[in-house]
Formats: C-alpha cells, sequence, structure tokens
C-alpha cells in the first residue's frame, strides 16, 4: 500500500509540474508564476514536442535548479517562451542540453554525428546566467544551450550574461555552442540578441564543423576572455578569439544578414567574428550588415576589422555591409 500511495504521489506530481497539453506537447504552470517551476520545464522538455507556458500574464522568470535535458527519442522540441518567460542558470548550470551521441538521452541510431533529429527550436525566450563552465562532455562549451546532432533553431530570443569556461584553446560559445548539425544544414538564428556573454573563445556563439544563417540580431558586450590562442602557445592555457562568433572546423559557411556586431572584445584574435576553415574550404558571407567597435587584441585579418578569417576566399561583403573600429 506504501508503494501505490507512493507512485500516486509521483504521477500527481508529475502532472502538477508539467499539465500535459495536446498531443504535440506539453504546458508549463497553471496560469500562475508559482506553478511555474525548474522541475516543471525539465519535464516537459523531456517529454518533448510544443512546450509553451501558462505562468500568468506578467513576465516570469524561472530559476532552472538542474539542466533540461532532450531526449533523442523526441522528434522536435519546441520552446515556446510566448515572449514573457526567462529561464535563468542563477550562474550555477547550463539551462539547456541536447547531444544525439548521450547514451544517456537514449542513443537512437548508430551514426549519431548525423541524424535528422530531434529538431530544437527555441523561441521567443529570454535564456540568462547559464553557466556550462566545468563540463565537459564533447568539449563543453554552451552556457544556455548545447546542441549536437538533430537541428537547431533559434528565434527572437534573448541572451544574457551566460557563461562558459574561461580558458582553453577551442571550448567557445557562452550562449550556444553547436556541433553535428543533421547533413551540415546550417543552425538558424532569427531577430534575437546575445548580450554580455564571456568564455575562452565565442562569447556568444561557437561550433566546430558547423554553418550558421543569422539574420536580423544583435551582438554586444560579449568577450573572447581565454589567454594564448588555438593551438595555445606555450606557457599559456590557450582561447581568447572569437569576442562574438567563433567558428572552427573544415567545410563550413557562415551568412549574416541585417544584423549588428557591436562593443564585443577577443583578447586574441576576432573581436567580432573568428572563422577558421581548416582545410580552406568554408565561405562566408556578410548582408547589410554593421561591425562597429570590436577589438581584436592580438590579431585580425588586414582589411577586415573585427575579424580573423581563414578561407576558401576573402568574405563577401555585400548589401552596404560596414566594418569599422
Amino acid at each position: 500500500m506504501r508503494v501505490a500511495l507512493a507512485a500516486g504521489a509521483v504521477l500527481l506530481a508529475g502532472a502538477a509540474l508539467a499539465r500535459a497539453g495536446p498531443a504535440e506537447g506539453a504546458v508549463v504552470g497553471r496560469g500562475t508564476p508559482a506553478s511555474c517551476t525548474s522541475a516543471a520545464v525539465v519535464a516537459a522538455v523531456a517529454r518533448g514536442g510544443h512546450v509553451t507556458f501558462d505562468c500568468g500574464p506578467a513576465p516570469v522568470t524561472i530559476a532552472m535548479r538542474r539542466t533540461a535535458k532532450v531526449r533523442n527519442t523526441s522528434r522536435s522540441v519546441v520552446l515556446d517562451g510566448g515572449g514573457t518567460v526567462t529561464l535563468s542558470g542563477g550562474g550555477a548550470r547550463r539551462i539547456l542540453y541536447q547531444n544525439t551521441c548521450d547514451r544517456a538521452q537514449t542513443w537512437t541510431t548508430g551514426h549519431c554525428q548525423n541524424q535528422a533529429t530531434p529538431r530544437l527550436v527555441v523561441k521567443d525566450i529570454t535564456l540568462r546566467d547559464g553557466d556550462a563552465t566545468g563540463e565537459t562532455t564533447d568539449g563543453g562549451g554552451g552556457g544556455a544551450i548545447f546542441a549536437r546532432g538533430g537541428r537547431l533553431t533559434i528565434i527572437r530570443s534573448r541572451f544574457v550574461g551566460n557563461r562558459c569556461d574561461p580558458a582553453g584553446p577551442d571550448v567557445g560559445g557562452a550562449a550556444v555552442r553547436a556541433l553535428s548539425q543533421f547533413d551540415g544544414i546550417p543552425v538558424r538564428v532569427v531577430g534575437s540578441t546575445f548580450t554580455g556573454g564571456r568564455c575562452s573563445n565565442g562569447g556568444a556563439l561557437s561550433s566546430i564543423g558547423v554553418s550558421w544563417r543569422i539574420s536580423g540580431s544583435t551582438f554586444r558586450g560579449n568577450r573572447a576572455i581565454g589567454d594564448g590562442a588555438n593551438p595555445a602557445r606555450g606557457g599559456t592555457p590557450g582561447g581568447g578569439s572569437g569576442g562574438a562568433i567563433y567558428l572552427d572546423g573544415n567545410r563550413f559557411t557562415l551568412t549574416l544578414r541585417d544584423t549588428l556586431i557591436e562593443g564585443n572584445r577577443a583578447r586574441e584574435g576576432g573581436g567580432a567574428i573568428f572563422f577558421v576553415s581548416n582545410d580552406r574550404t568554408g565561405t562566408a558571407t556578410l548582408a547589410a550588415s554593421t561591425l562597429l567597435r570590436n577589438p581584436s587584441l592580438g590579431f585580425e585579418t588586414p582589411g577586415l576589422p573585427g575579424i580573423f578569417f581563414l578561407g576558401a576566399r576573402r568574405p563577401a561583403l555585400t548589401e552596404g555591409t560596414r566594418l569599422s573600429r
């Protein structure tokens, strides 16, 4: 009897934490801020589908006590904050994690590094004070979001004051770290802002071998704080490149459109953007975008203020794109 009561209590608690919505997802909350809890978010993300929030009419901040983890059995997870929800890592933990090669989240294929699902969409939400410092799985990084495998899309979202390890030659992505996106399809970032991020590399975004399509977005006040670049100079821990964006690997692309990158800083290379295609096949296009006051304290590509670039050819600067110190 005692066991049955315990099981019933667990079921009731689960219903209270993440009230089931339509078959495609779950609703976090029951109309009040107090009903919107970390446990509810964790349960809803694990369930998958379209996750929405019912926390009352006013903006709400949910302090995450655990990292919300996507289960690889989900075809899609849409985390939809409706423009009023903030998830905070409290400076103590990563906020959102997806990894198709992590057996703990169920290994669903024999080619985990290239599978179509889960498709993770983050929209109309603020992710702040996430911290991946000390995370080591697949190289760490991604204070707000770590996404390996499947596909990642970010729409109209804000990333504020996120963190990852302060030193290391290749760790990066204070806000977002992306790896192994399905079939090389670009991560899409639309109408989003990234401010106040700090990491060894990539004060906002970081990836290896991943393409990006970024539009209508703003990067401001992010910092790459490592020391010694990559590979690390003797006697240094390495890092310090890509004040806002750090991209490394072989064949990948960056398309930046209608985007402002302003007031970011790299201790080493690329105060705005660090782009290194190791086999020199990668390409970049910057269209109708503005890069202002993004100092590279160590090195950058001549004639491209705020950018260090090694690729197939110099970035294409189109539609009045402006680079300025």
